[in-house]
């Protein structure tokens, strides 16, 4: 088993996995995409969508074995909900 480490700080993390997925790869993946994952390398700007975090990042850790992965759901301003109230706005 492989054992992978983290080469940045959670602020850096976060900053760099947005900053990404604002200017490279959200006009790519959020048309027809809403509410999948998308797991973007930090450091290559590599990217998988999926429907589970576990299986974007399963795909780009196939792609980029080096991978230090940001996970963003698309449209969404987090990955994961806790409560029952939707972020949407109701029709």
């Amino acid at each position: 088993m492989v054992v992978r480490q983290p080469r940045y700080s959670k602020e850096e993390f976060a900053l760099r996995g947005d900053e990404i997925y604002e200017l490279q790869v959200r006009s790519q993946v959020e048309e027809g995409n809403h509410g999948k994952i998308v797991a973007i390398d930090i450091e290559t700007g590599a990217f998988e969508v999926a429907d589970t975090s576990m299986a974007a990042v399963d795909r780009l850790y196939e792609r980029e074995p080096d991978a230090q992965p940001w996970v963003i759901r698309i449209g969404h301003r987090a990955v994961f909900r806790f409560g029952s109230r939707s972020l949407r706005k109701p029709a």
